[in-house]
């Protein structure tokens, strides 16, 4: 699991290399997440155009790639998942909470925890993991997985491909709160702030956007404890959710494991 520093692009990675199923490692240079790419400067999209991706998935409500439309590099024959929910919601659900006037770094955590539980059961994340992973289990070439931040909703979705994979739970953690690392808080005060300012019409604080901008364990927990709570267990979850079956399973880790 490694960070690539590209110009524009914040908290871009490949998250394998770890330990996988059966004493074998997840290959590198097939597996890789990052924040959004509408500030992507041309040197940038020459090195992403280099690694050859065959998939990108990108997270973000239609509103936000209205925003920030993507700049992605040449890629032929590459395939494109993207969320697909209302055109009309320009604050996701969980940060609503952000206009109150007394919004805290507390209430990030609560709201955050919350937001999680709700991410493997969200109809319109369910329908890009239902496309997603049919897709990781045929495609021989690289993906990039990405949403804003590149953080919450693509922490999750990357938590679960190393689970697939086999790899510990300590590993898929570590690769969570990576995201602390590498998310350039201090570079992107100004620019969290000015969107603040434009959603919420008001200035925030320093504290407040350092805590959107970034992740905490309980916040993973969360998610995969409502799993086990619906489910039982996250496989029965892939299973009967996801539906990710045995023969899909089995290819993912004969492409990506190694």
């Amino acid at each position: 699991m490694s960070a690539i520093d590209l110009e524009g692009v914040v908290n871009f990675r490949d998250f394998g290399g770890g330990m996988g199923a059966d004493g074998r490692r997840i290959r590198q240079g097939r597996l890789f997440r990052s924040g959004h790419h509408a500030a992507a400067t041309d040197a940038d999209l020459e090195r992403l155009e280099a690694l050859g991706f065959g998939l990108f998935v990108d997270l973000r409500r239609p509103p936000e790639r209205a925003r920030d439309p993507a700049r992605r590099p040449e890629a032929p024959g590459a395939r494109l998942i993207e969320h697909r929910g209302p055109t009309d919601q320009l604050v996701a659900p969980h940060l609503t909470f952000l206009s109150e006037p007394d919004a805290t770094p507390a209430r990030v955590s609560e709201q955050m925890t919350a937001g999680y539980r709700y991410y493997p059961f969200d109809p319109f994340y369910v329908a890009v993991y239902r496309e997603y992973f049919p897709l990781l289990a045929e495609l021989d070439r690289p993906i990039l997985i990405n949403c804003h931040a590149g953080k919450d909703r693509t922490g999750f979705i990357c938590a679960l491909t190393l689970h697939v994979l086999g790899a510990p739970p300590e590993d898929i953690r570590e690769d969570y709160l990576a995201t602390n690392r590498h998310n350039r808080a201090d570079a992107r005060m100004a620019e969290m702030t000015a969107q603040f300012e434009e959603t919420q019409g008001r200035t925030p604080s320093p504290d407040l956007l350092r805590a959107m901008l970034s992740v905490e364990p309980a916040w993973l927990d969360a998610a995969f404890a409502a799993i086990a709570d619906q489910h039982g267990d996250t496989d029965t979850y892939l299973a009967e959710v996801a539906r990710l079956t045995d023969d899909m399973r089995q290819a993912i880790r004969a492409r990506l494991l190694v």
